[in-house]
């Protein structure tokens, strides 16, 4: 089980939450992980101040992750973010002594974040001047290991960190970009009777559910709306009938008219913590 902890920084409380290394991966996880975390919880000095940053001389911009992250109860995720590095001209990235990647946080800052989550091993660069390089780097989140609570869902931000190791100088900038964290969503629908005579009632059921990142299970989602879509056989083109409310298990239940051939679907359109999804449509034969 994945241990949660609090840092104090040298420039006030630090709460990362959530950044150390899960015990069922903490023997074969790089150093590089660990290195990351000493730059956030740095000792002595401020990990998030312009200072910092001349230690090494490096910036970042260009920042790009995912709008989206979903994650379920238990898989490993992973989202690859790229940005720009910017540095001196006298500076080796690619020594061994160097190493450099994206993390995310949830909070205003990172000195003040409920939870932070970085990758399993630094970014890859590719110089593109002799001061610059592209970098691609991966945000690795592991549910299973309690990386995440269900209060952690919603707007991430993101940053990126450069380190030394053998100074243990460092840059992180923060502020680069945005992401939602979500909890991943399941949806099912069962129309019937099946066949039935036109004209005659279909009744049409369902369950939305959603991640729960604390017992790491699924539960039902209440209280949400969601869409009553019908195809007619032969076409690709789905049209909503009603919107009715998940009840307090999240099932959904209401009925409808059989007229022709075709699939039944319920529709959820997400909400920032949680993702969009379609049933897979349940075909009626009408006779």
């Amino acid at each position: 089980m994945r241990i949660r902890a609090t840092v104090a920084a040298a420039s006030g409380a630090l709460a990362l939450s959530a950044f150390v290394v899960p015990a069922a991966h903490a023997a074969d996880a790089p150093s590089y992980k660990t290195e990351a975390v000493k730059a956030l919880s740095a000792s002595g000095k401020s990990a998030f101040t312009a200072s910092t940053a001349a230690d090494l001389g490096v910036s970042f911009s260009d920042f790009k992750i995912a709008s989206a992250i979903k994650v379920g109860t238990t898989n490993h995720v992973s989202t690859t973010v790229t940005y720009t590095l910017t540095h001196g001209a006298n500076y080796d990235i690619s020594s061994d002594d160097f190493a450099n990647g994206p993390f995310i946080y949830k909070g205003s800052s990172p000195e003040t974040a409920d939870n932070v989550l970085f990758g399993d091993a630094p970014a890859d660069c590719t110089a593109t001047s002799s001061t610059t390089a592209t970098c691609t780097g991966l945000i690795d989140i592991y549910p299973g290991d309690d990386e995440l609570i269900n209060s952690d869902a919603g707007t991430w931000s993101g940053g990126a960190l450069a380190i030394q190791y053998s100074t243990n100088d460092s840059t992180v900038q923060s502020g680069l970009g945005a992401t939602n964290v979500q909890r991943y969503s399941k949806l099912t629908v069962n129309a019937s009777p099946e066949p039935v005579k036109k004209g005659k009632t279909i009744t049409v059921t369902g369950k939305l559910s959603r991640a729960n990142w604390e017992d790491h299970e699924y539960h039902g989602y209440t209280n949400q709306s969601v869409a009553l879509q019908f195809r007619k056989a032969g076409s690709s083109t789905y049209t909503t009938l009603k919107t009715i409310k998940s009840d307090s298990t999240g099932y959904l239940k209401t009925t409808t008219t059989a007229s022709v051939d075709g699939y039944y679907r319920y529709s959820f359109a997400g909400t920032s913590t949680t993702p969009a999804v379609n049933a897979t449509g349940d075909f009626v034969d009408v006779q």
